[in-house]
């Protein structure tokens, strides 16, 4: 198969393109108002026209009548007489007739009809008492007809005909049809070059739309779009921008999350195999063996934690909507605090509950039990031994308030900021010691997002840490 040259790509391109649709389409329609234009034109002037020859004729016929009426014996000598009487009428023929339609008066001179019969169109109805006007645009010529009846005491005793036949006004017809029609043309020329314009100056600001929509599929969210004004399409390449930011923070975060949760989970595969390694190629006593295998499962354990808290991590950022349920805050708490205090005694930390009844909210069980149990946790790990944490659950408002304060060595201020990160640790050395892997701030953050509530941390007055969590309260 043979290729296709540029040129006939582009021309492909160009007649498949809404460039070429949205001018033919403004043509188009500028064409057809042009027509209408030209056709009310045309018709309004013959309206004028014509309402002026009948507005003259009928003036005219009236004159003739008002002065036939007193005539008592219609006869061609008589009306000759009267007709010639008046004014100069300027018609092109007047013709007058008694009741039977025979003519007693024709003012042509060739082809006069007098003692003849005669057979109008308009006559007839005038001789049954009707005025008639008749108007026709034909062979550059406008021929205007009136036909009035002449009627004494109810009877009618003849007709006044008059026509009207004017080369000038249809001269005057034809030139004002003939210069709209040039001017018409001349607009849709300009219409043309002007559609054009428009249309390649839209359609240039779309393809700069869609070079950087095909930039950014290639992976270059680097790239803003340099579109002016505040049309649609203005508005447009500025929210495009404003996407394009977002995509290239995110494709950060995401790089930034990969590389820091190939490290975390690095590091206990690694010790996995150093200990399963030392395990193999060494000889030792039993006791130093179990030692590796404690060590080994440890390392286990904190690797399916962290799996875990990536796994919910996914979960949150694919905004899958769960089923909600009205729940007691106080019973999550309560269950919670019940989970962590052997850990607590371990590091002789004592757990102080403040409860009030009634608080419930409506959420994800699950998500409240974590945000919960991750707080708690982190206020006994990061405590010091022999420490205290409290939790305060209170109704304010339209609001449930959660506090978890501990006497722990507390955050440093340029780190507050920073703490809700996901893989950000104020103490490295300590996270690591304490098995943490900087996720379990950004679940509780994510997820009470989810829950419409917030979550703030602050310093505590006597030292250590305060976090506050609030859920709008549920009420039935």
């Amino acid at each position: 198969m043979g290729t296709i040259s540029k040129p006939e790509k582009k021309l492909s391109l160009f007649l498949r393109s809404s460039q070429l649709r949205f001018a033919i389409a403004y043509i188009l329609i500028t064409a057809v108002v042009l027509f209408l234009l030209n056709i009310y034109t045309s018709s309004t002037m013959r309206r004028m026209i014509f309402n002026a020859q009948q507005q003259s004729l009928g003036e005219k016929a009236k004159l003739m009548t008002s002065a036939l009426l007193p005539v008592d014996d219609l006869t061609s000598p008589d009306t000759e007489l009267t007709i010639n009487s008046l004014d100069d009428l300027r018609t092109t023929r007047t013709v007058v007739t008694n009741a039977d339609g025979v003519a007693l008066y024709d003012s042509l001179h060739i082809g006069n009809a007098e003692g003849k019969q005669v057979e109008f169109p308009e006559l007839a109805a005038a001789l049954d008492g009707q005025d008639v006007f008749y108007s026709m645009y034909a062979d550059g010529a406008i021929e205007s007809r009136v036909c009035m009846p002449l009627m004494r005491g109810g009877t009618v005793r003849g007709a006044v005909w008059l026509m009207q036949r004017s080369t000038e006004q249809a001269a005057l017809i034809d030139a004002l049809q003939t210069n709209v029609l040039r001017l018409s043309i001349a607009l849709e020329i300009v219409v043309i070059l002007i559609s054009l314009l428009f249309s390649t100056a839209f359609s240039r600001r779309l393809k700069r739309i869609l070079d950087s929509i095909r930039r950014m599929r290639a992976g270059d969210y680097s790239y803003k779009v340099q579109l002016r004004g505040h049309d649609e399409l203005g508005h447009l390449g500025r929210e495009f921008n404003t996407l394009a930011e977002r995509l290239e923070e995110s494709e950060q975060v995401r790089r930034q999350f990969v590389s820091d949760a190939s490290h975390e989970l690095k590091t206990p595969l690694a010790s996995i195999k150093l200990l399963s390694d030392s395990i193999l190629q060494n000889e030792m006593d039993v006791s130093t063996e179990r030692e590796f295998i404690g060590d080994i499962g440890r390392e286990a354990d904190r690797l399916g934690r962290l799996s875990q808290k990536l796994l919910t991590l996914t979960r949150l950022d694919s905004a899958v909507e769960e089923e909600r349920e009205v729940v007691d805050a106080a019973a999550t708490v309560k269950k919670v605090t019940r989970m962590l205090t052997p850990l607590a005694d371990l590091r002789g930390v004592t757990i102080d509950c403040t409860l009030q009844s009634g608080c419930t909210v409506k959420t994800v069980e699950d998500d409240l039990y974590q945000v919960v149990f991750n707080l708690t946790e982190n206020a006994i790990k990061y405590n010091r031994d022999g420490g205290s944490v409290r939790l305060d659950l209170t109704e304010n408002g339209q609001d449930v308030v959660l506090t978890v304060a501990d006497t722990g060595v507390g955050i440093p201020p340029d780190a507050m900021g920073h703490v809700f990160e996901r893989f950000y640790r104020v103490d490295k050395a300590r996270s690591r010691a304490a098995g943490g892997a900087g996720l379990g701030l950004s679940i509780v953050h994510d997820m009470v997002e989810r829950n419409a509530g917030t979550v703030s941390v602050k310093a505590g007055e006597d030292g250590g840490t305060v976090f506050t969590v609030t859920f709008p309260l549920f009420k039935e």
